[in-house]
């Protein structure tokens, strides 16, 4: 890849650019009915987990970070300047797709709902559109005759939502995962997160900054699903990738063939992981993280008692097969893949029977690496941190009792997009 636009060659290289989506208005448009569907547990107030994310946002920035935001990447990108039309014909012709193609998978083909909701649509300008899907669009919102069966009985009728809001969304690791120079664009589990990934999609091949920069190993358009929660770069050619709730072994198995198969890429091993697929622990960066070259945070609910897991060492077979070797050992896998001849596990809250489940379920093992050694956590999480401190970790905490009701932590916030290189 000529003029990268990504470089992420592991998880610990000091970081340079990141992708971030504030909190709006769509996580006010979460009600208590709709709350299990749009995954959440609880509604944030908005005011303060706004307040609590710009503190996150700033924190990384006054540590040299770049913070991009990905609404306003959406808008450039459907909304741009002379340079860039010409390279994509028409900024027009792009807004155009994207609307038709989110109203698409939304369910809403040819139709007087259709025709409705896209000529609601027309009527905002570029920034107020992006912030309108984010929020969703309430059934109230305009007059329009429907005549569609769906929308006028049984559960559809009953959401007060043409187009749902995206409250996840200010988790931004999920919807894709840099890796190296590339990037996975996601199929997401869950129906309420999937229109997400479009947004990444337009920008990687449109706006200015990405388009024809960025490889793409595996684009959203799978029927197997895949989160970037469960991606983590460990070093430029081995991953470790969650087999967990939110990403299927098929695609980890098709996304290891490709990494292996594709010449611009210089991954060679992949190790999965599986992790209890359950809410509490819904990716492998809920409870295993990479702090430095031989430190990792990890939560000991994932082994059984014995202190085992099941884990597979994936590398290249012949005729683009792929070989697996077993192994249930998580820090002697790490020490063998990684060529360490030492490690150091850090117990989420020291691994208390009380205290590691608490923290864990706040996101005590989902820090942000900003350089080996230094990270990014919750305040909240105090006893997970100052066990890191012991163990020799630089620790920048950041304000949360909000934005930790989506459970999700600094490392879910944020999808980096240049590191440093070791």
């Amino acid at each position: 890849m000529n003029n990268p636009a990504i470089n992420v060659n592991s998880e610990i290289g000091k970081l340079k650019s990141v992708l971030l989506k504030r909190p709006g208005a769509e996580v006010e448009n979460i009600t208590p009915d709709t709350m299990e569907r749009l995954l959440f547990d609880d509604i944030p107030f908005l005011e303060i987990a706004q307040q609590e994310h710009d503190f996150f946002a700033n924190t990384l920035r006054e540590n040299g970070v770049e913070t991009l935001y990905i609404d306003d990447l959406a808008v450039e990108t459907l909304y741009i300047d002379d340079l860039a039309v010409e390279a994509l014909d028409t900024d027009e012709k792009v807004r155009e797709a994207f609307v038709q193609q989110y109203l698409d998978e939304a369910g809403y083909g040819i139709g007087t709902t259709h025709d409705a909701l896209n000529d609601y649509l027309k009527t905002f300008n570029t920034r107020d559109l992006v912030t309108k899907l984010y929020a969703g669009v309430r059934r109230n919102e305009f007059d329009f005759e429907n005549d569609s069966l769906h929308d006028l009985a049984g559960r559809d009728a009953a959401n007060p939502f043409l187009l749902d809001p995206l409250p996840n969304a200010y988790f931004t690791r999920d919807l894709q995962a840099s890796i190296g120079n590339g990037m996975t664009i996601n199929h997401m589990t869950f129906k309420a997160r999937q229109p997400e990934s479009l947004f990444t999609e337009f920008v990687m091949t449109h706006h200015p900054r990405f388009a024809g920069h960025v490889d793409i190993w595996r684009d959203r358009n799978h029927n197997t699903r895949i989160e970037g929660g469960d991606e983590l770069v460990l070093n430029d050619h081995v991953l470790a990738i969650g087999v967990s709730q939110r990403t299927s072994s098929k695609s980890i198995e098709a996304l290891a063939k490709e990494l292996f198969a594709n010449p611009d890429s210089h991954f060679d091993t992949v190790v999965a992981v599986e992790i209890p697929h359950n809410h509490a622990m819904m990716h492998l960066d809920t409870v295993f993280t990479m702090v430095n070259k031989d430190q990792f945070t990890v939560f000991p609910g994932i082994m059984d008692e014995g202190g085992k897991m099941n884990i597979f060492i994936m590398t290249p077979g012949p005729d683009g097969t792929v070989k697996l070797a077993h192994r249930t050992d998580l820090g002697a896998t790490l020490k063998e893949v990684l060529g360490l001849s030492e490690l150091d596990l850090i117990e989420t809250g020291s691994g208390d029977a009380i205290v590691a489940p608490r923290e864990q379920w706040n996101d005590g093992s989902n820090t942000l690496t900003i350089a080996p050694g230094e990270v990014v956590t919750y305040n909240r999480n105090y006893v997970s941190n100052e066990l890191l401190r012991r163990h020799g970790i630089l620790v920048h905490e950041v304000i949360s009792s909000e934005l930790s009701r989506g459970r999700g932590g600094p490392r879910c916030m944020s999808q980096t997009i240049w590191r440093e290189d070791l």
